[in-house]
């Protein structure tokens, strides 16, 4: 059975996703796991390939949930995502790439698109 925070986190994946979905992108994978790590959502739409790092929280009682993707956790999910291009290179190259945040907040979802 998964903590409270373990089911806050996965409620903010699916609320994510729900919010790409809605505009179009396709659900390639949640919570892709390399040696290196895990990407909480892989989307596309056309050629564009988003990695997404979901970031949900109850109140900003310890910050916002963007504050919490610091330059240490962007480089690390640069590098899983390097995991995953070169796992994906039979596939083919998507023509743009791109790191987002989503911020969940209760019901709320925010993406900062382009965020690293």
């Amino acid at each position: 059975m998964p903590s409270g925070r373990q089911a806050l986190g996965s409620h903010g994946e699916s609320l994510a996703a729900r919010w790409y979905v809605d505009r179009g992108y396709e659900i390639l994978h949640r919570n892709w796991r390399s040696a290196g790590g895990e990407i909480d959502l892989v989307l596309q739409r056309g050629s564009v390939l988003v990695f997404c790092e979901v970031k949900t929280r109850a109140s900003n009682r310890y910050g916002s949930p963007a504050e919490a993707v610091t330059p240490t956790k962007q480089r690390h999910i640069r590098r899983v995502a390097s995991a995953y291009l070169r796992q994906r290179q039979a596939v083919g190259r998507p023509g743009v790439v791109r790191f987002d945040v989503a911020c969940v907040m209760g019901r709320d979802v925010s993406v900062i698109e382009r965020a690293f």
